[in-house]
């Protein structure tokens, strides 16, 4: 194992920059939906957590409490369909990005590896293998995979950031089956789960890789990794988990000990309330679903199509030209968007739309869009 930060590409965002100027210049001011990070108020019951365990003088353990991860346990079985989870099973880690850049190298994986992750991603499952001195591949069918001894982890997704897609059981269950032939570990990153909007899964809920329709019943060899920061707005906090086959999350467990991966006392007993509270998270569902709404007709309106887009915080946007135009049109709109090119080379004909911006800068961009000529 060995972290190899020269083999990471220039990060994307910055290219980012002269049109971000390019829209902050617009009289009624920027629009930012380009970055998916909540601007709701963290739940008071969340709050009220936090400060509570403020009083913390000693150090937390890089395990959890038991209470946090019996809570999660709870979770998944009131709101996943996953009944019976061992808590020993369960590791907080401190945000999801760090445990999907990382977890290829704290599992040890290196040189002569292979990471699989989806065609169209979230950009860390390429930049963690890559870390570890791991080779990614890009690949949506297990039959390009299947058969390749050399596969160690493969990065599942859904519902997807940035296209929205969410996979079925069936198909979880066969990428499942394909990595246990290999003998290699199955990764879900599920955080966008409770932001579903198109049936079957807002109504049935989205299929967790820990499912016992997925795994069979046991969770050999599948992880399932989730963040508080969408459903409860606590991207602040970094609070997250993850949880499922008992030998990776204890030899993940070991490794982060001795790095020091350990999340603060008072985060966890916040956590701890918001995983017992759905409310807060139905209560800011609606919140995204109405302007998941207005921004959809705008979008419309002006000549894009959506596609995927059945679940999480973003629009999947395309009107079949590149990025960079689509970009630059937004952005004379004083509207900055997620090029989709940033999510692989099969996304260059899509932007990213968050619904991640308030009520009333929303509804700016909306108005913007249906207006322009």
């Amino acid at each position: 194992m060995g972290l190899r930060p020269d083999a990471l590409p220039d990060f994307p965002w910055d290219t980012l920059t002269p049109f971000r100027a390019t829209a902050s210049a617009h009289p009624d001011g920027l629009v930012d939906l380009s970055v998916g990070t909540p601007v709701d108020p963290t739940p008071v019951v969340v709050q009220d957590a936090l400060a509570d365990a403020a009083n913390a003088p000693g150090y937390p353990t890089t395990h959890g409490s038991l209470d946090l991860r019996e809570a999660v346990v709870a979770w998944f079985e009131r709101r996943r369909g996953v009944p019976a989870l061992d808590p020993r099973d369960v590791l907080p880690t401190i945000g999801s990005k760090e445990f999907v850049a990382l977890a290829p190298a704290l599992l040890g994986l290196g040189e002569g590896d292979v990471v699989v992750h989806p065609r169209v991603a979230y950009p860390t499952y390429d930049a963690g293998a890559r870390l570890s001195g791991a080779t990614p591949l890009p690949a949506d069918d297990v039959e390009q995979w299947r058969d390749n001894p050399r596969v160690r982890l493969v990065w599942v997704n859904s519902p997807s950031n940035p296209t929205g897609q969410v996979a079925s059981a069936g198909e979880l269950a066969r990428i499942v089956a394909a990595a246990r032939e290999l003998g290699a570990l199955v990764i879900s990153d599920e955080c966008y789960a409770e932001l579903a909007w198109d049936e079957p899964y807002a109504s049935a809920g989205v299929p967790s890789i820990l499912d016992p329709a997925v795994t069979g019943g046991s969770t050999d060899g599948v992880i399932a990794a989730y963040s508080l920061s969408k459903q409860s707005n606590l991207a602040g906090y970094r609070a997250a988990f993850a949880a499922g086959d008992g030998a990776a999350i204890a030899r993940l467990l070991e490794v982060r000990k001795h790095a020091g991966f350990m999340m603060p006392t008072p985060v966890q007993a916040a956590m701890i309330a918001a995983l017992h509270d759905d409310a807060h998270v139905a209560a800011q569902r609606d919140v995204y679903a109405s302007r998941r709404t207005v921004l959809a007709h705008a979008l419309t309106t002006a000549g894009f199509r959506i596609d995927g887009s059945h679940a999480g915080l973003y629009l999947w946007a395309s009107r079949g030209e590149t990025w960079e135009r689509t970009v630059a049109f937004f952005a004379a709109l004083g509207i900055l968007v997620a090029p989709g090119g940033f999510y692989g080379d099969a996304g260059r004909n899509h932007v990213r739309v968050a619904l991640t911006a308030t009520d009333e800068r929303v509804a700016a961009a909306a108005h913007r869009l249906v207006n322009h000529r």
